[in-house]
């Protein structure tokens, strides 16, 4: 397998650990030759981390992909992206965040699966056992994931009950709505599932949200996966916001559609996350609270 940095930079020693749990699963792993390069707030500039995720793909000893970090600027090289090869020789590419863009246009301009999972550049703080195993398992079996909905997370009261099953697509919100007449396909069909990091406000998520559903990205969905919407404890309190807290946001924009919403799914930015499959037939059920998602390697 192969580590590329297709966005931030990432440290040595995180990358140092990273390759010490992978190798201790018996993995043989590489490290891009422009991993960390500096460019501005980049691993390096447009052409040399697109040209170091392009090798993966096209290496056929190379049979996973792991970024590095997140951050910004994998949405500059999408279009770069060798597609002609990922599509001849699928692997697996690890990763979230700023990746949400790698793994869109991997399932929408390839029609291949993906996992949206913890980076190479390791930290046992903020991952831990329970990541790592359930990143191993995604990544080294083909048993389908299966995630609970948790009652302390913020977004759980936002669950729309029903039924639905579809092909898993999304990740983070801000990518998504970024790619937005940029690539972003039809999701009619699918099951979206968003989640946010720490850094914007309640009207950020309001337009990004607001801005899928007017340019009709949101029409015919089969339902929505909500993960973690972090920083927004207290908002509710803010006597500038009228009341409203996340929870309300997300109820207004996305009860109207009219499909099951699961709210309260443990994966995002926080500790611990867990590894999904993307680009893969997933079922979700709001009386259990699971997500189930089919493997993303056969």
């Amino acid at each position: 397998m192969r580590i590329v940095a297709p966005a931030s930079p990432p440290t040595r020693d995180g990358v140092a650990r990273g390759v010490k749990l992978l190798t201790s699963w018996g993995l043989q792993v590489e490290i891009g030759p422009h991993v960390f390069d500096r460019w501005g707030y980049m691993a390096g500039r447009d052409e040399d981390r697109a040209a170091d995720l392009n090798s993966a793909f096209r290496d056929p000893g190379v049979r996973a992909i792991f970024t590095a970090r997140g951050g910004k600027g994998a949405y500059r090289i999408v279009d770069d992206l060798d597609l002609v090869a990922a599509r001849r020789d699928p692997k697996p590419l690890v990763g979230f965040s700023d990746i949400s863009h790698v793994h869109l246009a991997l399932w929408a301009r390839a029609g291949l699966a993906s996992l949206h999972g913890p980076f190479a550049n390791w930290s046992d703080e903020w991952t831990g056992p329970a990541s790592a195993e359930a990143l191993r398992s995604a990544l080294m079996t083909t048993e389908s994931v299966v995630l609970q909905q948790q009652r302390g997370e913020v977004t759980t009261p936002v669950t729309v009950d029903g039924t639905a099953t579809g092909v898993l697509v999304g990740g983070n919100l801000d990518a998504i709505r970024t790619e937005t007449g940029a690539g972003l396909p039809s999701l009619r069909g699918t099951i979206l599932f968003l989640e946010h990091q720490k850094g914007t406000g309640l009207g950020e998520v309001d337009r990004a949200l607001t801005q899928l559903a007017r340019s009709r990205a949101l029409n015919g969905l089969h339902g929505v996966v909500l993960g973690q919407f972090l920083g927004f404890e207290g908002a509710a309190d803010d006597p500038s916001l009228g009341g409203w807290g996340i929870i309300d946001v997300l109820r207004d924009r996305l009860t109207r559609l009219g499909v099951p919403v699961l709210g309260g799914i443990p994966a995002g930015h926080g500790l611990h996350p867990p590894t999904i499959p993307l680009g893969t037939i997933a079922t979700i059920d709001t009386a259990a609270g699971t997500l189930t998602v089919g493997p993303a390697v056969h």
